[in-house]
């Protein structure tokens, strides 16, 4: 009697052939959604904040505008990689525009903590993604850990601002990081 092949059932779903090139386009569909997600957050932010003289609108000019150089560059991997971008993409801008917006509608502090919480979500999706392409896409890694860098400059940058002290900052930072992970479920498959 022969024994089961412990290796079969343990081998992750997608480890037949192509599975590394579907792996590959899920991760510059979700990234580039989480780029563009950002650059609309901001967007909605900075309508709220526009024509104040105070130190959060030139962070949020500066913030926005290196999500947009992100942006940018996923925008051409999934050109350059043949990856469609998530179905969602209508959606996300509409959600992004409407939780900045939002956020900032409850304070300065509550904007922060918007930026922290969605910054600690996507810096650990980054880390991840990281460690699974190392190998074989070192240049892409490279690309992610740049990115990876400037969210947790975002991160940091927010919570030097206050982001903690934000009204119900625990529910607040609680309910947007489930929503990020929820949207980089729905954006790796749609």
């Amino acid at each position: 009697m022969s024994q089961p092949d412990t290796h079969k059932a343990h081998r992750a779903p997608n480890a037949g052939p192509g599975a590394r090139a579907q792996r590959l386009a899920e991760i510059l569909r979700v990234d580039h959604a989480g780029e563009l997600g950002a650059v609309y957050i901001y967007r909605g932010q900075r309508a709220v904040f526009e024509g104040r003289k105070t130190k959060i609108a030139g962070q949020l000019e500066h913030m926005e505008a290196q999500e947009a150089v992100h942006l940018a560059a996923f925008d051409r991997l999934l050109t350059e990689r043949h990856v469609r971008p998530t179905l969602m993409t209508p959606l996300w801008r509409a959600a992004g525009f409407a939780l900045g917006a939002g956020t900032a509608l409850l304070g300065e502090k509550a904007a922060h903590a918007c930026t922290e919480a969605v910054e600690t979500v996507i810096e650990e999706h980054y880390a991840g993604q990281i460690a699974e392409l190392n190998e074989r896409e070192p240049e892409l890694a490279a690309k992610l850990s740049q990115f990876r860098d400037d969210e947790l400059e975002h991160r940091d940058e927010a919570l030097a601002s206050g982001a903690k002290e934000a009204p119900a900052y625990p529910l607040l930072a609680s309910t947007i990081q489930g929503m990020c992970r929820l949207a980089i479920k729905i954006s790796e498959k749609l």
